[in-house]
């Protein structure tokens, strides 16, 4: 089957095409980017016989819709949502087949954040950096879909894997997140680290792709210099002048001034990908690696 062409026809709230991420450009202030949910996205890829650095759809909340103009096998993972073809319902985490001309429609999310749309051949947009990756920090790769947009599909090199069960790890009903402390909790109180590790955040509605913000009690710093900017990882639980403390996701900046009590280990992050605003976030800081 060779490649072929997806037509938007719903961009939904915000939908970015996503492969594993743009590497090695961090000297260069370029941001990993890359799927949020990587188990989603790669367990998509593997439903419709693609690689997992095959390039597919992150939706956000809203889901898509696209319409197909050849014969093509679908797959939706990540965040469960109503799945339907020309109208029909269909399977959610399964291979789909899409006759040529058919219409995919992924609907809002039942629970969770982020759906992942995968299509035998993969979205073949231009790679920029190595990666085709949409980055809203830097504005690299792709621009976020928009209706009426035309995506280019690759050529299929592989064949979907047809199961019976598929297990998944569903959306947390709340965010548990194991933090290795350092580099800088020094510049924080003890009653700060106290906090940390007890009281009980909420998932911010400002979060995005670059950062999972925070509701909730401040963390009172001990030391109040001002910091040179210090390069940052995925993962960086940074805490800016008010208190509340940021992870950083994806597409965070590859410096920053203010001081990281903490880092989240990345095999931790995919569920701050489901994490929906008001959700319940704690905190388990650790000297030693989870």
């Amino acid at each position: 089957m060779s490649g072929g062409k997806l037509e938007v026809l719903r961009a939904g709230t915000l939908t970015t095409i996503q492969d594993l991420g743009r590497f090695g450009h961090a000297g260069l202030g370029v941001p990993r980017s890359g799927a949020l949910d990587r188990p989603a996205h790669r367990l998509a890829n593997q439903l419709v016989g693609n690689p997992a650095d095959a390039a597919t759809l992150e939706t956000t909340l809203t889901g898509v819709a696209v319409r197909t103009a050849q014969a093509a096998i679908v797959a939706v993972t990540g965040a469960p949502a109503p799945v339907r073809v020309n109208g029909r319902p269909a399977a959610w985490a399964s291979p789909v087949y899409l006759p040529a001309g058919a219409t995919l429609h992924v609907g809002t999310t039942t629970s969770g954040l982020r759906s992942y749309v995968a299509v035998s051949g993969g979205i073949a947009v231009p790679p920029v950096l190595a990666s085709r990756s949409t980055d809203l920090l830097s504005g690299l790769g792709p621009a976020p879909l928009r209706d009426g947009d035309t995506l280019p599909v690759g050529e299929v090199t592989g064949s979907p894997l047809h199961t019976d069960t598929v297990v998944w790890q569903g959306p947390p009903q709340e965010l548990v997140l194991p933090v290795l402390l350092g580099p800088r909790d020094d510049w924080f109180t003890t009653t700060a680290l106290n906090t940390l590790a007890t009281a009980r955040f909420h998932v911010s509605s400002h979060s995005n792709r670059i950062a999972l913000r925070t509701d909730g009690p401040t963390l009172e710093r001990a030391v109040h210099d001002e910091m040179p900017s210090e390069g940052m990882v995925v993962g960086a639980v940074q805490v800016p002048p008010d208190g509340k403390p940021v992870v950083f996701l994806a597409d965070c900046p590859t410096t920053g001034g203010y001081p990281v009590i903490g880092v989240v280990p990345e095999n931790q992050l995919p569920a701050a990908a489901q994490a929906v605003p008001g959700l319940t976030v704690r905190f388990l800081p650790s000297r030693r690696r989870p």
